[in-house]
């Protein structure tokens, strides 16, 4: 089954997936179901289209290097008393071909169509090069 849509999202501060996973990892043992919850401030609008198969894309210094499979979202108020969405994610991390992003604000629908396809098992153990290095290799048609 194709996604009919998915999301796109930089992961700040992040060097490598390897960092992204180890912080994601500490951050779900604190919940009490263990699942890991991306907290954005803006719900979206086409939630519908997300969850029917949606993922969110991880942009790792300017790449687009991973995604993982969107579970569902919940409300969460905050100590502030604002309502917030948390994204969950499953734990599972996919590396993707590593494709150029330029940076932006917040979170961005992608479509099917323009995301990149995901490593198969074999690239999917190789050692990372330098997200930087993975970018210029795309751009040339080397991945």
């Amino acid at each position: 089954m194709t996604a009919k849509l998915h999301m796109l999202k930089l992961s700040v501060g992040s060097e490598s997936i390897e960092q992204l996973v180890d912080w994601q990892q500490r951050r779900s043992k604190q919940r009490r179901d263990g699942h890991y919850y991306h907290i954005t401030r803006m719900w979206p609008k086409r939630e519908a289209e997300l969850l029917d198969g949606g993922s969110i894309y991880w942009v790792i210094q300017g790449v687009i290097l991973a995604r993982q499979r969107i579970l569902g979202f919940d409300e969460i108020i905050g100590d502030d008393g604002i309502r917030r969405c948390a994204l969950s994610l499953a734990p599972e991390i996919v590396r993707t071909e590593a494709t150029p992003k330029r940076p932006f604000q917040g979170w961005r629908y992608l479509k099917p169509e323009d995301a990149p396809a995901d490593l198969g098992r074999a690239r999917a153990d190789e050692a990372d090069l330098p997200p930087k290095l993975m970018a210029a290799l795309a751009e040339i048609g080397v991945r």
